[in-house]
């Protein structure tokens, strides 16, 4: 419940917060953000899991080669494993398939620039 009713719609709107509380753009938050997993991609993340966008290996029901945001251990030089064996229910899976199937659509819209 906490997820769907609370976390998820803060995590949808945090830019907006950012703006009204600092004033300002949420851009030195995106940058901070950038600079961290950077940070745990080069140096490792110190047996933490982070998430990170990495091509799928089929985990979780991501088609292979699909980009999809994953919990990963960084062990550093930009190597990466993602966790495994995770529980899902279905309100996860649920969105992982929206998800998924959000990106396939944005993949087809742009296929013509690929060439």
């Amino acid at each position: 419940k906490y997820l769907q009713d609370e976390f998820i719609p803060c995590v949808q709107t945090r830019g907006a917060a950012i703006i009204q509380a600092r004033g300002l753009s949420s851009a030195a938050s995106a940058a901070d953000a950038a600079v961290k997993h950077m940070k745990d991609w080069a140096l490792g993340s110190n047996g933490k899991w982070v998430s990170m966008a990495v091509p799928s290996d089929g985990s979780y029901g991501v088609k292979k080669g699909v980009y999809s945001s994953y919990p990963v251990l960084c062990t550093g030089a930009g190597k990466y494993t993602i966790v495994k064996g995770l529980k899902l229910d279905a309100f996860s899976k649920g969105k992982i398939k929206t998800s998924v199937a959000e990106l396939e659509e944005e993949k087809a819209a742009v296929k013509s620039l690929l060439k």
